[in-house]
């Protein structure tokens, strides 16, 4: 039993960058911006209230709230004697393909978390939070979640059972932009193929594991030769408007590779230093500024540690 306290909890809920490119719902790494902010604190109202302060026109009720989800799922878990108000500001626009509801979801975990004396450990939280993915997309994944809980880059093993492994990376640079359409998640997953050729299964296999040992090794070129998608991105790059060309511009400006971020559309690179990455931006710009196409670009880096608690 939890018993209520004055205390309010505050975090920053990092944006995350699922697949990286090849590693389908096995692969993520979160970014230093953009991030959600949220604060959490016991109520006298019994359940959990949920307060939207941004434009997003997001549900309050619970059960409809990626949050409120996650809630729930952790508090068949753990009793408390008073309800829950979640207050939740979002700058990770829904819909945007950098893990918005992730940041929700797996937030509110982590905020209610230290709020109850940290109870729970980190592969709990993740549980918990894919409550909340399973609401926005209809599949339970990790790839957005777990690096946002854990930090830096994750491998998602396994997801029954749970099986999640950190993975040390060099300093990446990163450049994303959101070309301002939405593709839901939901129905990003509803035009996969559901089978595959074994050559092209072989050839994805082999660049997910380069890309690991890239990461580990530091080796740039074996990342860059490994940012390579032949089952996902073929099919989901025809929802994003200028893709094609975005992806070229942006290798001829240097960047290491990269792809679609999530479901899309988003679009994110990956650089060796901050003079690439500031030019792979200006690219992206060019394209969209063509395509007279709204859009918002952000330069950041690979956050190593995900979810900040604010304060006790």
């Amino acid at each position: 039993m939890v018993s209520p306290h004055n205390k309010t909890v505050s975090v920053r809920s990092p944006a995350t960058v699922a697949n990286m490119v090849c590693g389908f719902d096995v692969l993520g790494f979160a970014v230093r911006e953009p991030y959600d902010e949220m604060r959490i604190c016991f109520s006298d109202t019994p359940g959990i209230s949920i307060v939207n302060e941004d434009d997003f026109g997001l549900p309050a009720d619970p059960q409809k709230n990626v949050a409120g989800a996650a809630l729930l799922a952790m508090l068949e878990e753990v009793e408390i004697e008073a309800g829950l108000t979640l207050r939740i500001r979002k700058h990770i626009k829904p819909g945007s393909g950098v893990g918005s509801s992730a940041a929700s979801a797996a937030g509110a975990v982590v905020a209610a978390n230290h709020l109850f004396g940290n109870l729970f450990d980190k592969k709990d939280l993740v549980r918990f939070a894919m409550h909340g993915e399973k609401l926005a997309s209809g599949v339970k994944h990790a790839d957005n979640i777990a690096p946002c809980i854990y930090g830096g880059v994750t491998l998602i093993r396994s997801i029954h059972p749970l099986d999640i492994i950190p993975i040390a990376s060099p300093e990446l640079f990163v450049t994303i932009v959101h070309p301002q359409i939405e593709v839901r998640t939901a129905d990003a997953r509803s035009i996969l193929k559901q089978q595959v050729q074994l050559k092209d299964a072989i050839r994805q296999w082999g660049n997910i594991a380069g890309l690991v040992a890239g990461l580990l090794q530091n080796d740039h070129d074996l990342i860059g030769r490994s940012l390579e998608d032949v089952l996902i991105e073929p099919v989901r790059s025809i929802l994003i408007p200028g893709f094609d060309e975005v992806k070229r511009k942006c290798r001829e400006a240097g960047a290491l590779g990269g792809g679609i971020s999530g479901s899309g559309p988003s679009i994110c690179m990956l650089s060796k230093d901050a003079v690439t990455a500031k030019q792979v931006e200006q690219e992206m710009k060019c394209v969209y500024d063509r395509l007279s196409l709204p859009h918002h670009t952000y330069v950041t880096t690979i956050h190593p540690s995900g979810i900040e608690v604010m304060n006790d």
